[in-house]
C-alpha cells in the first residue's frame, strides 16, 4: 500500500515519541493484533494491566500522533490502526533504503 502523503520531520519524531514508551508500544502492538475492528479503550487498559484513566491518555497521544484512530460505539470508545499515519511513519523511515550508490 503506497501513501502519497509526506510527513514531516516533526511528525515522524511525535510518532516515535509516542511510540517510544513501553505502555503506547504496548497498546499499539494489541490493536495490531485486533485490526481490523480494533478494541474500545477499556479492554486495552483490561488486557495491558493499565488504569483506565492513564490508559485514555496513553491512546490519545497515539491517536494525535496519527499512530491510532477512535470513533464511538454508545458508550465505548474504539480505537484502531491508522493505517494511513503508520503508512507515512514507516515510508518516511525507508524512502531512502536502498538507495545509496554502491563505489
Amino acid at each position: 500500500m503506497c501513501y502519497s502523503a509526506n510527513m514531516e520531520s516533526k511528525n515522524a519524531i511525535d510518532a516515535l515519541l509516542a511510540l517510544g514508551q513501553e505502555t503506547r508500544l504496548a497498546a499499539y502492538r494489541l490493536l495490531v493484533e485486533h485490526e481490523p475492528h480494533g478494541l474500545a479503550s477499556g479492554a486495552v487498559a483490561q488486557k495491558l494491566g493499565v488504569n483506565a484513566s492513564t490508559m485514555s491518555r496513553h491512546l490519545a497521544q497515539l491517536e494525535r500522533a496519527a499512530l491510532l484512530r477512535s470513533w464511538r460505539e454508545q458508550r465505548q470508545i474504539m480505537y484502531a490502526i491508522d493505517h494511513e499515519g503508520t503508512g507515512r511513519l514507516l515510508n518516511f523511515l525507508t524512502e531512502d533504503c536502498c538507495t545509496a550508490h554502491q563505489t
